[in-house]
């Protein structure tokens, strides 16, 4: 498992942990008046998927019209595919070929 978010509020930190799938941990730390929720989980990109992480939302709905893609959209694929080449290094998982067209 490793750290996969944090989060300023247990309501968000704990409806984050329900989203995910396999083994996870919820655990706190406190900082003289400052509670912070650290989520940990196994890094998967169903599961960043699921927290709304790395706007894996808006690469899906690109895919899904691909055909129609113009400038913006090939400038906006490339910018998500570099910043998921860097998550995927971070967390030794790799990018789906299919999302790098």
């Amino acid at each position: 498992m490793k750290l996969l978010n944090v989060y300023d509020d247990r309501d968000d930190a704990e409806s984050a942990a329900t989203k995910l799938t396999g083994s996870k941990r919820l655990a706190s730390e406190r900082d003289a008046t400052t509670v912070i929720y650290n989520l940990f989980g196994i890094p998967s990109w169903g599961n960043f998927h699921r927290l709304g992480m790395y706007n894996l939302d808006e690469l899906k709905s690109l895919l899904e019209r691909r055909a129609q893609w113009g400038t913006a959209d090939y400038a906006r694929h490339t910018e998500i595919v570099a910043a998921l080449k860097t998550v995927a290094k971070n967390f030794g998982i790799e990018v789906p070929p299919h999302w790098i067209v």
